[in-house]
């Protein structure tokens, strides 16, 4: 099934590498990164206004705290609270070992408040030098009441995804080099991953990159090089497919008043021809809504 409803570029930044889109409630605002230009984009729904923020290194994700004048920002090699207000930026901890050999990629907070991160093998060093991403150097973090980082799991290629059904019994996390979604029983009550299986593998539009629950339990997958967004019931089954003009599609988050639209990122593609989309932030009603739990906090 193809839905038809299309997804329109409401800011067209460009972006060499969009991602880590997050729903900012109390400003009524969408946050994203590129994360290879170092940047943060706030796209304000109201008057339809964009500003971006430039920092000092990969910029990777995003994350809501308690404090609705903070945000996380994952930055490739540690975390930082940054207040978009004032722009104060304030160590925050989570210094990844092995940096710049690998980077972070991908956070989203656990039921608990907790924030999980993913890694990967750096494709990009700070000076500029880029290699292939190496298979197995990514893992998963949660970050710990100390503020490090907790490896959870190892060997993955390059981790991307990290959502929670809304029942709280299961985790999901991609590798992309794998081309495969895996789900994780989740322990709510000690915070803990475990009994891996595949849940969504070897579909062959592209690679899962960031995903979102609906209110439904249903996944929604960006595919990056598929140029689309792929909706899969808790079963493993394809629901629908949303056709997206970006080739590279990355992370995607449920917003608005009524939770009611996907906002969805993109990166400029290196196939030929590019769509003048590419790199853009995208919106769509897909008919289905998110669940509260989309916007959970980080404790601090």
């Amino acid at each position: 099934m193809v839905i038809s409803n299309e997804l329109i570029c409401i800011a067209p930044t460009g972006d060499w590498c969009g991602e880590g889109v997050i729903w900012h409630p109390e400003e009524k605002a969408v946050f994203w990164v590129d994360n290879r230009r170092n940047l943060v984009h706030r796209f304000l729904v109201e008057d339809q206004s964009t500003r971006t923020w430039l920092f000092d290194e990969t910029v990777a994700a995003l994350a809501l705290t308690v404090d609705p004048g903070v945000l996380c920002v994952v930055l490739g090699s540690r975390l930082i609270l940054w207040s978009p207000a004032t722009d104060e930026r304030l160590p925050f901890g989570g210094s990844l070992e092995g940096w710049p050999q690998v980077r972070l990629n991908e956070a989203g907070v656990d039921p608990r408040g907790f924030l999980w991160l993913g890694s990967m093998g750096n494709n990009l060093y700070p000076d500029g030098t880029r290699r292939e991403v190496p298979k197995s150097d990514g893992s998963l973090f949660q970050l710990d009441r100390e503020g490090a980082l907790s490896r959870k799991v190892g060997g993955i290629g390059v981790a991307n995804t990290i959502a929670w059904s809304p029942d709280r019994e299961n985790f999901y996390s991609a590798d992309s080099l794998e081309n495969e979604v895996r789900v994780y029983q989740y322990d709510l009550e000690k915070g803990g991953i475990h009994s891996p299986r595949p849940f969504f593998k070897g579909f062959p539009r592209g690679l899962p990159d960031g995903s979102a629950i609906d209110s439904e339990g249903s996944l929604w997958n960006c595919r990056y090089g598929g140029g689309c967004i792929v909706r899969v019931s808790d079963r493993g089954e394809i629901q629908a497919i949303v056709e997206s003009p970006a080739l590279n599609v990355t992370s995607c988050a449920f917003g608005g008043a009524g939770l009611d639209t996907l906002y969805v990122t993109s990166a400029i593609s290196d196939a030929s021809p590019r769509s003048r989309f590419d790199g853009g932030l995208f919106a769509v009603r897909p008919g289905v809504c998110g669940y509260a739990d989309n916007a959970r906090r980080m404790r601090l």
